[in-house]
């Protein structure tokens, strides 16, 4: 044989012994297998401790020991610390106290993953979460209008595209979950929580939360890297506490849960596929939602079918020991704690390991079964195989530079603050301000030069404050004065605990000085409202929130009256994050706009709408009460609900739905297409809506419905559809808008979803007051033909 034919021998038989000699990687490392082979795979490779850490999670000083002062991985630490790996990691972009952008914090995320995929026995990557309210709130991130004005736009499309956003920027850092979106139905203003959510509609907020899904989803498959796990919070009935107060219990029916307040989730659920859903802080007769079996297994995922998976709030777990205002005592320690959230369905403790890692012990004892572990960690395992983790952790640092605060973000940015904006008044139709009969505009109040985003936010790009929104957009057409008028807190930071209050006599003195500079100008606008530290999240005893009264907070309403006096228009823009009680404001303004928290375009959208630039077309999310003495305010009240006050309106100062525009639109009497139906059949109802104005404007048409006679008592009406349509002046459209069996049930006496016969009252208009309303009646069939 040839030397070169012998060694080719020899080299091929090497290779040969090599193959057989070399094992074949394991299953769930074979990306063609099957998910579930995968995670069966893995998990019978996994010992007792490595289950119990894919179900923990670190955050705040856990996590930054991980690291050098320079902010680079210290393995020795990590190792010493998670020899059996981690389950996520939380908000990797903020270490240290300081918040990375995006090129740095994408290059903390691979870190994280390289050692835990490269390091640790079986390589399980981490899932790393952040916090993306309304936008990520990392460092450079796009900042868009809080929910609670999103979803005043009564605009899915534009909610689902800014969720993509959202997604998208989280995804290019390393991060794989938002804690978001909130699909809490707030029907209590005095929650400083508000903000957070889509209003006080379960329809409405339905919608809105399918849309959020959708937009940080995508199609679910996550592979392109640009979407990522949805979090529905807070389940359940967090927004109505006892007293307003955050956490307190949550005195409802089931009824009532099931029709108000799992509504929503229900649609997020089932129509959306969400990945996550985080249980909430309070309690539900008698028993905490992190304890809750029945509603985390029984409703969550045999009634609805949910394929994901449960987070618990941050806390939430050891809170059903602690108490003193910080938790439910139901729990005797930590180890209790973990055994019923675990019993309950929560997959994964959150922030820290402080009761899930006693699991070890309590299946070693018998008193939790491991095979309930391994279903809880099968899951939180497959959606890391869904995200294709196992294949590629890594981001491109470069790349998330440029895939955050984009100019397309910005104008989208600004596209969802101008339709947030809510014109409430415009006596003498004062606005759109016109810029050649006002030369000189005084630009007044506390929140005029005020960085305002709203809770949940971080270092973002940029914020536009109203007096420079209305300078850019006058320029030298007009001169622009500024006087702060008073201030509504001295302190500043929503994460700040103290809270300090300004003096009467700094602010008066102040009020005298703006008086002055509003007797030079022609028009005055004055911007009010709230801040992040008058209405916000109450975590602690050491850091209120939630609000007693509901008025103006210091000497705000004395600036309003002062600046009335003058005898000039008052235009005020409201800046706040839960419906205000502001009559007085209401009265001495000749024009008045709720405009909630709008994100880093707040001055620029503020001053397209106050100069005509587009035409205001938001909606009420929340009903704005006249006192706290009123609540509750919703608007889909009990027919019981609302027999008067002595001595006091009973009505809200302005209701859900409400919103005027800078054009005038007529809407014809509603037609059915089939006016008497069958219990499991539909119809559609139409209108035709004209603009009458001179000007391009946008109307929301709303749908309501009432059912005349039930087994059980129902609202005076209920949102059940919507649609925004833009007209040209003069222009007409047919707006149809479907009636299904889905929009006229409700839980009957024996808690079955169910369409009764009878006579149903559609209502069709632009707000939910009975005069902005046109009637036709439905009536259903005792059965189907």
């Amino acid at each position: 044989m040839r030397p070169t034919a012998l060694l080719l021998l020899l080299t091929s038989t090497s290779t040969l012994l090599l193959d057989v000699a070399r094992p074949s990687p394991p299953l769930y490392k074979n990306p063609r297998a099957p998910i579930a082979d995968r995670v069966r795979d893995l998990l019978g490779r996994m010992t007792l401790e490595e289950k119990v850490m894919q179900m923990v999670c670190i955050n705040y000083e856990r996590k930054d020991t991980l690291f050098t002062k320079e902010r680079r991985l210290d393995e020795g630490r990590i190792r010493r610390g998670y020899p059996d790996g981690l389950g996520q990691i939380a908000v990797a972009s903020k270490i240290q106290n300081v918040e990375l952008g995006a090129a740095e914090n994408a290059r903390v995320s691979n870190e994280l993953q390289r050692y835990f995929v490269e390091k640790t026995r079986l390589g399980i990557p981490v899932v790393i979460h952040e916090e993306g309210l309304h936008g990520l709130a990392g460092k450079g991130s796009t900042s868009f209008p809080q929910p609670i004005a999103l979803a005043g736009t009564f605009d899915p499309a534009l909610v689902r595209q800014l969720y993509a956003v959202v997604g998208q920027e989280t995804r290019s850092r390393g991060a794989h979950q938002i804690l978001s979106p909130v699909v809490d139905v707030a029907r209590e203003p005095r929650w400083g929580r508000c903000e957070e959510t889509f209003g006080e509609d379960p329809y409405l907020v339905g919608e809105m939360g399918v849309a959020a899904v959708n937009g940080l989803q995508g199609d679910g498959t996550y592979h392109d890297k640009k979407h990522v796990l949805a979090t529905l919070k807070h389940f359940a009935a967090h927004g109505q506490p006892e007293g307003g107060t955050n956490t307190a219990p949550v005195n409802v029916s089931e009824r009532l849960l099931r029709d108000v307040f799992l509504y929503p989730f229900q649609q997020a659920v089932e129509r959306a596929h969400v990945a996550s859903v985080m249980a909430s802080y309070n309690e539900i007769d008698g028993v905490p939602s992190h304890a809750n079996r029945w509603l985390l297994t029984g409703i969550l995922r045999r009634e609805w079918g949910f394929k994901g998976y449960v987070v618990a709030d941050y806390f939430g777990v050891k809170e059903l020991n602690w108490g003193d205002g910080h938790g439910h005592k139901v729990a005797a320690d930590f180890a209790d704690a973990a055994r019923q959230a675990v019993n309950a369905g929560v997959n994964i403790e959150l922030p820290n390991p402080e009761a899930y890692p006693s699991l070890v012990a309590l299946v070693r004892s018998k008193a939790v079964l491991e095979a309930r572990i391994d279903t809880l960690v099968a899951k939180l395992l497959e959606y890391k195989f869904r995200l294709g983790l196992f294949e590629d952790p890594y981001v491109d640092a470069k790349a998330a530079e440029r895939a955050n605060g984009t100019p397309a973000a910005t104008q989208l940015a600004r596209q969802a603050a101008r339709e947030a904006i809510v014109l409430l008044k415009n006596d003498q139709q004062v606005a759109p301000l016109d810029l050649a009969k006002y030369k000189t505009i005084a630009v007044i109040g506390p929140n005029a030069r005020r960085t305002l985003f709203g809770e949940y936010s971080g270092q973002q790009r940029y914020f536009v404050n109203v007096l420079d929104g209305i300078k850019q957009r006058v320029g030298s057409r007009a001169k622009v004065l500024y006087s702060e008028g008073c201030k509504i807190t001295v302190s500043e930071g929503w994460f700040e605990d103290k809270v300090v209050l300004p003096t009467p006599e700094a602010d008066r003195q102040s009020i005298a000085e703006a008086v002055k500079v509003a007797q030079e100008a022609d028009i005055i606008v004055l911007a009010v409202g709230g801040n992040e530290q008058t209405s916000r999240e109450a975590w602690s005893l050491t850091h209120m929130g939630d609000r007693a009264d509901l008025d103006l907070i210091g000497r705000q309403n004395e600036l309003a009256d002062a600046l009335a006096a003058t005898g000039k228009p008052v235009v005020s823009v409201v800046i706040n994050g839960a419906p205000l009680a502001f009559v007085n404001l209401s009265q001495k303004s000749t024009a008045l706009f709720e405009c909630w928290y709008l994100g880093q375009e707040t001055g620029n959208a503020i001053a397209d709408v106050l100069f005509g630039d587009y035409s205001p077309a938001g909606k009420l999310s929340m009903s704005i009460p006249r006192s706290a003495g009123q609540l509750p305010v919703f608007y889909n009240y009990k027919l019981t609900a609302r027999r008067g006050y002595a001595f006091a309106e009973v009505s809200p100062l302005y209701p859900f739905g409400f919103g005027l525009s800078y054009g005038q639109f007529t809407f014809s009497k509603p037609q059915l297409t089939r006016p008497e139906i069958g219990p499991a059949d539909s119809t559609t109802v139409s209108v035709t809506v004209r603009n009458a104005s001179n000007r391009p404007a946008t109307e929301i048409v709303q749908l309501y419905i009432r059912d005349e006679v039930s087994s059980v008592t129902r609202p005076v009406k209920e949102l059940k559809g919507f649609q925004r349509v833009t007209l040209q002046p003069g222009k007409s459209q047919v707006v149809t808008l479907p009636i299904t069996p889905a929009r006229l049930g409700f839980y009957d006496l024996n808690y079955k979803y169910t369409v009764e016969p009878g006579e149903f009252t559609l209502m069709v208009g632009n707000s939910s007051r009975t005069e902005d309303l046109q009637t036709t009646t439905l009536r259903v069939r005792l059965t189907d033909k």
